[in-house]
Parts: C-alpha cells; sequence; structure tokens
C-alpha cells in the first residue's frame, strides 16, 4: 500500500492525517479524494490486509493451551489484562505492550491500545448507531457542561454518506432517540432472540428489541474488494473478507487509488508546530519509532485522529508563547471530561424448550435495546441520561456435561449434543462529561521516545452508580417476565476505559473560553487544524461511538477543503 518517504524532513504537502484508524482512514480518504497531496503518519507498523492476518484462519488446537493466555503475555500487559479483553493468542498482536507503552493511574483507567496501521479499526466492536437530538440537545435542556454546537440535521447527511460506504446492516425502527439510516439486510435474531423481542414488546410499552446494527455487508450489494460477513466470529483477528468494516479493507485503499496519499508507519507525532504571524499551524515534528531520528513535515491543514488521548497529548505538548499550556487551550479544557460508557453489569438466564433448534455459523452480533429512559416525558428517575442493552442467546455444548459424565454412553451421546439456551445482556450506560475526569501528562516520567507520559484521574460519580442500579434491575425484569428462568443480575467492578470509547478531552462548542474545537471539529484558535477523532464528543451518548466520529470527519474533510479554496485557512 502506497510509496513511503523516511528521509525528506521537509517534505511539504497539502494536507497532514495523524492516525490510520477509524476517523484517520476516513480523513484521508476524503482529503486525498479532494485532490489534496496528503501525509499519512500512523505511529505504530506496517500492516497489510489479508498477509498480516496472522490468527484469522487457526482453530483453537492451534494454539498453545488453546490459545488462553501466558505468562508471558501477561506479564507484558499488566493492565490491560486485567479487562480480559487482550491477552487471548488469537488476538493479542493487536494490542500494546504495556511496559513498552507505560501510563500512569491516579484512578484506575483501562487504556487498551492498537499500535499499528489501521489502529482499533481491526479490532473494534462494529456496532454503529447514530446520535439524535436527544443527545445533542441534552447538555443544553439540563445545564451539563456545555452545549453542542450542531444538531442532528446538520450531521445527518454524513451518517448517510458514511453508512453507505462502510456497509451497515440493520433496521429501521421510527425511534426519536435511535435514527433510522441506510441499512443492508438485517442479521436474522435465532429463535430465542426472537421470542424475547415478542415478550419484550408484550410486557413493556415502548421497548424494542432488534439486531445490533453492525458495519458487516450482508446483502446482494457489491463493495469494492470486500466480500459479505461469513458468520466466522473470528472479527478481532482481522477479517480476510473485509466483511466487516476497517480503514485497512476500505478507507485506506480508497485513498490509495487516488494517487494522492503517502502512508508512512512508525512515526510518532509530537507536537504542531504554530506560526504565531499567520496564526495558522505549519506542520507537525515526528520521531521514527525505530530509529528516534526526529523530523518535521509541513502542511496546509492538519487533521488529528489519533485517537482521544493521544490527539489531546499532542496538543498539550504543542506549547509556544501563544499557547503556553497547549495549542487551543485557552479554555483549560484540554484533557479534562474524558468520558466512556460503563459497562459490565446486567444479567443472564436460562432458557427452556427449542431443543430441536439450532442456528448455523458464529453470528457476529446479537440483540440490541435502544435506550427507554429520560426520553423527555419519563423525568421519575433519580439520574440524567440513560442506556441500551446488548446481548444474545446461544446453546451451551458438551463441555457443560463433562463434570456429571465421565465415562460410557452417556458421555458420548452428550458430546455430540448441544447444551441448553441461554441468554445475556450487558447495559451501556451514558457517562457525562466532569471537569475533574480528566488526564494530564507527566514530564517527569518520560516513554522510550523522551515523550512525557498519561497519568488518569477519572471515575464513575454518583449519576452513574444510580444508573447502574436501574440497568441491572430493569434487565432482570425484562428477562423474567420473558419467560427465562434461574435469571441472575450482576455488577462487576468496572472503571472508566473498558467500553474502550474514550471520548471528550478536546470537546468542542460554541465559546472558545470552555471549549477547545468549534462546530466544524477546528480549533477555535488554529483554524488549520482539524481534530475528528473521540476528542471531539461534547456527550457521550449511550450508543457506541465509531459511526459518530466518521460522520463528524467526512463533514470536518469537506470543510477543510472548502476552506483551502477559499483561501480562509
Amino acid at each position: 500500500m502506497s510509496k513511503f518517504y523516511y528521509n525528506e524532513e521537509q517534505e511539504s504537502y497539502d494536507a497532514i492525517v495523524v492516525g490510520t484508524g477509524i476517523s484517520g482512514g476516513w480523513a484521508a480518504k476524503e482529503l486525498c479524494e479532494a485532490g489534496l497531496k496528503t501525509l499519512v503518519l500512523e505511529r505504530g507498523r506496517m500492516v497489510k490486509h489479508i498477509d498480516d492476518y496472522e490468527t484469522a484462519n487457526m482453530d483453537p488446537w492451534d494454539f498453545p493451551n488453546a490459545g488462553e493466555p501466558t505468562k508471558e503475555i501477561i506479564a507484558q500487559q499488566p493492565k490491560q489484562h486485567r479487562t480480559g479483553y487482550t491477552t487471548n493468542q488469537a488476538s493479542n498482536m493487536w494490542f500494546v505492550n504495556d511496559l513498552k507503552h507505560p501510563y500512569n493511574e491516579t484512578k484506575r483507567f483501562d487504556w487498551m491500545r492498537g499500535y499499528h496501521l489501521g489502529g482499533r479499526s481491526l479490532q473494534w466492536g462494529r456496532q454503529s448507531y447514530r446520535l439524535s437530538d436527544i443527545d445533542f440537545e441534552a447538555n443544553k435542556k439540563e445545564g451539563i457542561a456545555v452545549d453542542w454546537p450542531v444538531r442532528y440535521k446538520d450531521i445527518a447527511p454524513w451518517y448517510d454518506k458514511v453508512e453507505t460506504f462502510i456497509g451497515v446492516s440493520g433496521e429501521n425502527l421510527g425511534l426519536d432517540q435511535l435514527p433510522d439510516g441506510q441499512f443492508l439486510p438485517m442479521m436474522d435474531l435465532n429463535c430465542v432472540e426472537q421470542v424475547f423481542r415478542e415478550k419484550v414488546a408484550e410486557n413493556f410499552d415502548g421497548r424494542v428489541v432488534t439486531a445490533g446494527r453492525v458495519a458487516h455487508l450482508t446483502g446482494t450489494k457489491q463493495f469494492d474488494g470486500r466480500s459479505k460477513c461469513q458468520f466466522r466470529n473470528r472479527c478481532i483477528r482481522g477479517c480476510p473478507f473485509g466483511a466487516y468494516f476497517s480503514s485497512l479493507s476500505s478507507t485506506l485503499p480508497a485513498a490509495e487509488a487516488t494517487g494522492n496519499m503517502t502512508l508512512r508507519p512508525d512515526s510518532i507525532v509530537h507536537e504542531v508546530m504554530y506560526d504565531p504571524k499567520t496564526k495558522k499551524a505549519t506542520g507537525v515534528k515526528v520521531i521514527d519509532a525505530n530509529t528516534k531520528e526526529n523530523f518535521e513535515f509541513k502542511a496546509k491543514v492538519i487533521f488529528l485522529c489519533a485517537s482521544a488521548i493521544a490527539s489531546t497529548s499532542i496538543l498539550m505538548q504543542s506549547k509556544s508563547e501563544t499557547f503556553p499550556n497547549g495549542m487551543g487551550n485557552e479554555s483549560d479544557q484540554l484533557g479534562r471530561n474524558i468520558m466512556d460508557h460503563q459497562l459490565k453489569v446486567g444479567a443472564s438466564g436460562k432458557f427452556d424448550g427449542f431443543d430441536d433448534k439450532y442456528y448455523k455459523g458464529r453470528k457476529p452480533n446479537g440483540i440490541y435495546i435502544p435506550r427507554f429512559r429520560n426520553l423527555g416525558g419519563d423525568t421519575d428517575r433519580e439520574y440524567k441520561r440513560g442506556f441500551g442493552y446488548q446481548g444474545g442467546a446461544s446453546r451451551g455444548n458438551w463441555e457443560e456435561s463433562i463434570a456429571e459424565l465421565s465415562h460410557g454412553k452417556e458421555l458420548k451421546n452428550a458430546v455430540i449434543k448441544p447444551g441448553g439456551w441461554t441468554f445475556g445482556m450487558m447495559g451501556f450506560g451514558e457517562v457525562l462529561p466532569y471537569e475533574n475526569n480528566r488526564f494530564t501528562l507527566d514530564y517527569d516520567k518520560l516513554d522510550d521516545w523522551g515523550l512525557p507520559t498519561v497519568t488518569f484521574d477519572a471515575e464513575l460519580q454518583e449519576n452513574e452508580l444510580k444508573m447502574r442500579k436501574d440497568i441491572l434491575e430493569s434487565a432482570v425484569d425484562m428477562l423474567e417476565k420473558a419467560g427465562l428462568r434461574d435469571v441472575k443480575g450482576y455488577d462487576e467492578e468496572s472503571a472508566l476505559g473498558l467500553g474502550i470509547h474514550e471520548m471528550g478531552t478536546a470537546r468542542m462548542g460554541r465559546d472558545r473560553k470552555t471549549s477547545v474545537l468549534n462546530g466544524n471539529n477546528q480549533l477555535h484558535d488554529v483554524r488549520n487544524v482539524y481534530v475528528t477523532d473521540g476528542s471531539f464528543m461534547t456527550s457521550a451518548s449511550c450508543v457506541n461511538p465509531s459511526l459518530t466520529y466518521m460522520a463528524f470527519t467526512a463533514r470536518a474533510a469537506n470543510h477543510a477543503v472548502n476552506e483551502l479554496k477559499k483561501g480562509n485557512i
């Protein structure tokens, strides 16, 4: 993919994009397709679509210890391992070594990072939902933080554009809190999920069960270089079919096809350069990850898409006489208002019947229950905002019987028969933006490249803890009324970061005194710098945010191109 320049320190471009994940891929695609010569910088290693998905076709028996993490892996990822998410041998290669990439915690924060081409677009959950005006208006109505400088009508056309390009399977529902979209055919619910959908509709007015809206190709529509989902559920390993959206299989190839992209991996951006005479950024400073050489690259416009923590860290380090506290930080909001989605609270139970029913393949998706709390008229809750649920039904297998059956005919029969049906659901709850939920840079603890490390000081607060109680109780209530038995609720220890949806650290707003970015994702004070990853989020909603990042990125790139043509930036 593309050509590489390693030694031309003063190379100049029309645009620079920092990061190659969900947002960076879209910025690269849109800027290149608009004719801008664009340098795309990735701090991590090169990864080639298909060729470098090393474990994509491996079975459990192909891994030592059935893929369970080794002592060596756990020793290299002591913080990430506590999440239970990153250390399986099938996908561990996508997550950084904690010892080589340290960070600090005043309060626990689960920071899961992938430093490679494509970023976390290779291992994301693919759940793709639109924010609504209920989300965009909530801060203003409730007097929380600052008002979003946009509304749904401003973003709706860009949601359309993104969904049409990446391919999202789902079902239009006509709900105000979850706007409809441009969908491919919905993934079918299995028989128990369908019964649960019907029971919830019968017992709970206004609650809806649907399939998750996921960025997986279904149906017959053709997408360049991509095939439809094969229902292998090995997505986190990298999809050789390109069935789920990643920048590696979709937006970066589109950018490359223009001939306008120059791609440079192993390039750690740590500062945006600034000219006080023109009041514009002039380029970025880069450290080569392998040689530790220093480079400077210049451009007319810069897009920071490195992730909420990384992009904001770059701005914090971009100090000058004009910006002694970091570029664009007059408001002192850089690093503040960290948001994520709270997880690990919900319920599960067992479903009798359907012993003669099974399903084909391993569906990489389950059910979704859109938010039903505090939608306008419902004001009797002790907390603000709301939550949705993700979950699903499946059958157990022979492993359930081994403890009781150790030999003979009964064992042989048990091994070839699937077990009973179970159903589980977990809440995704909104976290409010709090100024005291923040990160700072520690210049006394430097990394291997001489850069300051991040210190997190953020936690769930009273509003979130009250919401968790309702998430648990509502899950138990729905499962019981749907006829499940042995229903058990759970509320496990959960820290920010676990949702892998870091947001808000350079929020957009209407006033430079209380926000970092304007409604076009530009720094208020440096109009040729755009930030379009999770940094810009003014509130979190309760839905997965990646689709929103992509829509805002496409919109910001269009704005930047027009502003360049007008000579405004």
